[in-house]
């Protein structure tokens, strides 16, 4: 069944609205018409079993039939602060996490991130990305739709870290200490939230994974081969949902 987020100012009483770009991909693509069922998102995790009432070029009416209790949210918020990468990486970089189940996203801008003067353009791609971020929200039948946030200075990052219970830092120089390491370590707390940390195209600075050692994170390893930037985030966040979260079933 297909599946829509819809603002709740969009959703009066049983009725919920549907417009923008979807209204297109409803009639055009997927051709739905008056009676088909679908699942309605309220953006804030409240799904809904409906019916649609109308299909026009402007808008699409769905009568909301009943609440449904679903939830494919992990029981762990994880938010990878991503080394910001060149070209096109981060629209990669926000389906796949999304699809693996990320609650944030935030580009971070360490020594060895190449920003040209004044550009600004990668600022003003946060809107694309979290676009991105929301179609595949819809495949995957995500709950709750990650926000990708503006890039952030490195120095602005180490004090949000006082705000997770775990900080897991992969880097290609650590030997031997992986994910399963810090599981084992963290066995006996209650872990809620996760920050993930990638460095960008040329890794971190020395300096950089002494302060992140000093403020109590986990320095890692993903194995003997060097990792992209891209690639490592998705196997960090795979091995931190296998170990913690809700990835690889329940026996």
């Amino acid at each position: 069944m297909h599946k829509f987020f819809v603002e709740r100012n969009k959703i009066a009483g049983n009725v919920c609205t549907i417009d923008g770009d979807d209204v297109k991909h409803i009639y055009k693509v997927l051709r739905l018409k008056e009676g088909d069922k679908v699942n309605i998102n309220n953006c804030n995790g409240v799904e809904y079993f409906g019916e649609i009432l109308e299909v026009n070029k402007k808008e699409v009416k769905v009568n909301l039939i009943e609440k449904v209790e679903l939830n494919n949210e992990s029981p762990i918020e994880v938010h990878l602060f991503q080394g910001l990468p060149k070209a096109a990486k981060m629209d990669l970089i926000a389906q796949k996490c999304t699809e693996l189940g990320i609650s944030e996203i935030t580009p971070i801008i360490t020594e060895r991130v190449v920003v040209k003067g004044n550009d600004t353009s990668e600022f003003k791609k946060v809107d694309r990305w979290n676009r991105i971020s929301l179609e595949a929200c819809k495949q995957s039948k995500r709950s709750i739709i990650p926000s990708i946030n503006q890039p952030m200075e490195f120095d602005v990052l180490m004090e949000e870290l006082k705000e997770f219970d775990l900080v897991v830092v992969p880097y290609e120089n650590q030997e031997n200490q992986g994910i399963r390491y810090v599981k084992n370590q963290v066995k006996d707390k209650e872990i809620k939230k996760v920050a993930i940390i990638i460095g960008p195209e040329g890794g971190f600075e020395e300096s950089e994974i002494e302060a992140l050692k000093a403020a109590g994170s986990y320095i890692v390893t993903l194995g003997p081969r060097i990792l992209r930037t891209e690639t490592a985030g998705f196997v960090a966040l795979s091995l931190i949902m296998y170990e913690l979260g809700d990835l690889g079933g329940d026996i």
